[in-house]
């Protein structure tokens, strides 16, 4: 049985779920496995067919909803000044506009947390909430469209949505071991799966998005900035001012960094930004133009 488990996992990951489940019948017809182990391969068949089963954009829209309703269950939203909120939804949408996705489901929205904490968020279903206390550490429109131009990047890149992908099947694996070490009556053949199953979930469930998804997120956001006609640059001044500022392991990190605790700190997401802005070297800095549009909205 234990080779026959293993077998199904090679053919698993090598041939379709509706190739595997003829199979399994068609072995079980011809007597080559019993009725017990046909039985058992075919629910595993099952479980990673669900499991690799694509996302559709609705589903997309409403599991960022559910998470963008966790995060309202721990912070209100600032409505003192709603012409707050709709300049950094005009932000948003000029960033969005000019990137590879301008149309989700639903459409982008941004709105503001009423809290001091320093700290951003991101959902698939195209949320992006930003506190107060982010939005008052920055110092110019650039600056605040760095910020979210990197949470729109998670979005577009759908990490979460990959890491709901991995954890899916890491609930699939868990399942097929289970079901082989019920089929096979070894408690054995668990073991074949215990640190695999571990590290997976230690990856997708405990560390949220990987350095390398932050990274990238950070070189998509400096595209989206030129793309739209910020000034790339202003990522390094948005990490520098939130680095001064004591909030360097946490600058604006999104809900998978939030939730989970290995975002890179703030001097090497500087390290690999400066690497990414060397072909936009040249871009004139017209953030001028924008500076009094940014004092006036923010009264600063």
């Amino acid at each position: 049985m234990k080779k026959i488990m293993v077998i199904f996992l090679a053919i698993v990951f090598t041939s379709s779920c509706e190739t595997v489940g003829t199979g399994i019948t068609a072995a079980s017809n011809a007597g080559v496995i019993s009725e017990q182990a046909a039985d058992a391969l075919g629910r595993m068949n099952t479980a990673v067919t669900d499991a690799t089963k694509d996302i559709t954009p609705s589903e997309e829209y409403y599991i960022g909803r559910a998470v963008g309703a966790n995060i309202l269950s721990k912070y209100k939203l600032y409505t003192e000044k709603p012409e707050l909120t709709a300049y950094v939804n005009e932000i948003l949408n000029v960033l969005v506009i000019n990137s590879p996705r301008p149309i989700i489901y639903n459409g982008y929205h941004a709105a503001i947390l009423d809290t001091d904490e320093i700290n951003a968020f991101a959902t698939s279903g195209g949320h992006i909430f930003i506190t107060r206390g982010l939005l008052n550490a920055t110092d110019s429109e650039d600056a605040l469209a760095a910020v979210l131009a990197h949470e729109l990047a998670h979005i577009l890149l759908q990490h979460s949505i990959k890491s709901i992908k991995n954890s899916r099947f890491t609930g699939a694996i868990q399942q097929v071991a289970g079901i082989a070490a019920e089929a096979a009556g070894l408690d054995e053949l668990t073991k074949i799966f215990d640190e695999s199953i571990r590290e997976a979930v230690n990856s997708v469930l405990d560390k949220g998005y990987s350095r390398e998804q932050e990274y990238e997120a950070d070189a998509t956001a400096i595209s989206l900035l030129a793309a739209a006609g910020y000034t790339p640059s202003s990522i390094v001044e948005m990490l520098e001012k939130l680095k001064t500022q004591g909030s360097g392991t946490t600058a604006f990190p999104s809900v998978g960094s939030v939730l989970q605790s290995t975002h890179p700190s703030a001097d090497d997401r500087l390290v690999e930004v400066r690497k990414k802005l060397v072909p936009y070297q040249n871009v004139t800095d017209n953030s001028a133009i924008r500076k009094i549009r940014f004092a006036t909205v923010l009264k600063k």
